[in-house]
């Protein structure tokens, strides 16, 4: 039998064989040959292919509402319009808390219908503006004056303090330590220089006494700080007592400055009175009186002063000069306010006595609003004027001073 030769029954089988496996393999192909033909269909002008989600697991977005829209348009020009409106507080750059000072006070404040009552407001800015100066530095002193004034206040944050000091201008390690102290209270340090520069020019004529800073400085001041329309001028060396809210509401009337008479001096212990009078009959001056001085007449008490600096006469430092040349004082060690007393004589408002401040040892010290810094006696305490001589020891003070002072002032 030649090899290429089968039987017929075996080829039969094989064919068999070879048609059911073709058969098999047609039917495997058949699904996806299906869906590809099914994509090709489908792709037809009239029956575009609309894309699924990348993701089938995520939600679409929603769309916003038109309320939440309108609304978010709205809140948005609100904020826009919020920054027209006026700055109502401002930051302190100096001030180590960075408190938040309102800009403008209440018109309907306690302080302006304290005023309104007796005829004559405060400052120009609804302020009780303390003034006081040293010709040297105790911070404790100062300390106890703040403490002072701001606990008998009854409306401390009306209260806003302005420290003359050596060097102020130029170290502010004496603000921070204050407003560590009192980091609620407004308070400003200034430097003394502007003002000693005035006086120095003033009196820098040999016939001249050499000045007290602080004597003269309350009637300067106001002119190289013009804010200071109405203020309260205070010695460093006393404990603040009464509401010193009061002061400021005093109705002045026709004067520009008002004090408390001190008739432990008085007039005729310190010039002469054939002197005064021939001075008065001369009347070379308009300052000069024109009725004859009172011998008799107490001196005013210059460590409280409330100055009105829109009525303050030009010519008060001219006055105070003048006084001091035709009295001579320069040869005279006890010209304590000689020529300051002659300068407002008649020319300032009296206040009560209970606002003359009392030695700690006064018998009236308990009616006194002002009481003398008690503390302990240091060479700054005896350079302020009048506080060697009317200077007591005692412990007032230390209830002034509060007790983290030690550390933030130093010892």
């Amino acid at each position: 039998m030649p090899p290429s030769y089968m039987p017929p029954s075996i080829l039969q089988v094989n064919t068999k064989d070879k048609r059911k496996k073709e058969e098999s393999m047609a039917s495997s192909y058949l699904p996806s040959a299906y869906s590809a033909t099914q994509r090709r269909s489908s792709r037809t002008p009239d029956n575009p292919i609309i894309a699924g989600p990348l993701n089938p697991g995520l939600a679409p977005a929603p769309n916003p509402r038109p309320i939440l829209q309108f609304l978010a348009f709205g809140l948005f020009i609100l904020l826009s319009l919020l920054q027209l409106l006026p700055a109502t507080h401002s930051r302190d750059p100096f001030d180590p808390s960075r408190n938040w000072v309102p800009l403008h006070s209440n018109p309907s404040s306690p302080l302006r219908e304290l005023g309104a009552r007796n005829g004559d407001g405060g400052g120009d800015d609804g302020m009780v503006h303390v003034v006081s100066w040293m010709d040297c530095l105790d911070l404790r002193v100062l300390a106890v004056l703040a403490n002072s004034t701001l606990s008998s206040s009854s409306c401390p944050e009306l209260v806003s303090f302005h420290f003359f000091i050596p060097g102020g201008d130029e170290d502010k390690v004496p603000f921070y330590k204050l407003k560590v102290l009192f980091p609620h209270s407004k308070l400003e340090i200034h430097g003394q220089e502007e003002v000693k520069e005035i006086v120095r020019i003033a009196f820098s004529d040999e016939q001249y006494a050499e000045p007290n800073y602080e004597e003269i400085v309350p009637f300067i001041i106001p002119t190289v700080h013009q804010f200071l329309s109405k203020f309260i001028y205070v010695s460093a060396n006393v404990i603040m007592k009464a509401r010193v809210e009061e002061l400021i509401g005093v109705d002045l009337n026709n004067y520009a400055i008002a004090s408390a008479e001190d008739c432990s001096q008085r007039l005729k212990t310190y010039v002469n009175s054939d002197v005064l009078d021939a001075i008065q009959r001369s009347g070379s001056k308009p300052w000069v009186s024109e009725t004859p001085y009172a011998k008799d007449t107490c001196l005013p008490d210059l460590s409280v002063l409330v100055i009105n600096a829109r009525k303050l006469d030009k010519d008060i430092v001219e006055t105070v000069l003048w006084w001091s040349k035709v009295l001579n004082l320069r040869e005279r060690i006890d010209q304590k306010n000689l020529a300051v007393a002659l300068a407002l004589y008649n020319r300032y408002l009296k206040l009560s006595s209970s606002w003359l401040v009392k030695d700690i040892t006064s018998s009236e010290v308990n009616n006194s609003m002002i009481i003398y810094y008690d503390g302990p006696k240091t060479s700054c305490i005896e350079s302020i004027s009048g506080a060697a001589s009317k200077y007591s020891d005692g412990n007032v003070w230390t209830r002034y001073l509060p007790s983290i002072s030690d550390r933030i002032l130093g010892s």
